[in-house]
Order: structure tokens, then sequence, then C-alpha cells
């Protein structure tokens, strides 16, 4: 478990704010009428933005890791 966090944690830190902006994007702007799939129910929209989130801090791991590569 801890490798996990450890290898992961940049992706585990961007996982709360994407599920924080999830909810306030169905919040704000969201679909109104109820018929989009994702954006008319909040809980898809939480795992969709903890998603987005957990994705981008993955891919800012990975650009982390190789730069520490190239100075050593």
């Amino acid at each position: 478990m801890k490798e996990f966090v450890k290898k992961h944690k940049y992706a585990l830190l961007l996982l709360i704010p994407g599920i924080i902006g999830g909810y306030i994007y169905w919040k704000y702007v969201g679909c109104v009428s109820g018929t989009c799939s994702i954006k008319s129910n909040w809980q898809s929209m939480i795992i969709f933005g903890g998603l987005i989130g957990y994705f981008l801090g993955d891919g800012v791991d990975d650009i982390i890791k190789k730069r520490k590569n190239k100075k050593v």
C-alpha cells in the first residue's frame, strides 16, 4: 500500500480537486434538461472529475520522474 501511494502521490493529490471540480461543474454548468447522460447526474460527474484529476496527476508524476532520471 505504501508503495502504491508513493508511486502515485501526485495522482492521488489531484484526485480530490478533480472530485470537487466535477461537483462544481455539475452544480453551475451541468445539464438543465436532464437528457445529458453524464452531466445531469452529480454522482457521475464527481466520478468523471475524479478520473480527470487522477489522470492529470499521473501525467504530472511521469513528467517529474523523467526529469529526475535526466538529472541523475
